[in-house]
């Protein structure tokens, strides 16, 4: 093994694990939902954000949809 690299002539490369980077993003959220996943998390072990990311994960691995009924009003 050298005591010292020459990285100066060696090539870049895209990091390949970049997909699976998270964007930081800020949601406003109800304080029972906060309260609900901090409950969690405390049971599991895992960071409640984390918990909040693999529920919202799996709603996209399974398609699923919010239920959104709009009341309708007569104007």
């Amino acid at each position: 093994m050298k005591t010292e690299y020459d990285f100066s002539k060696m090539k870049s490369r895209k990091n390949p694990y970049a997909f699976k980077l998270k964007k930081p993003v800020t949601l406003r959220l109800s304080e029972d939902v906060v309260d609900y996943f901090k409950g969690m998390a405390e049971e599991s072990g895992v960071p409640y954000q984390s918990l909040i990311n693999l529920y919202l994960r799996d709603c996209l691995a399974n398609s699923r949809k919010v239920q959104i009924n709009w009341p309708q009003t007569n104007l």
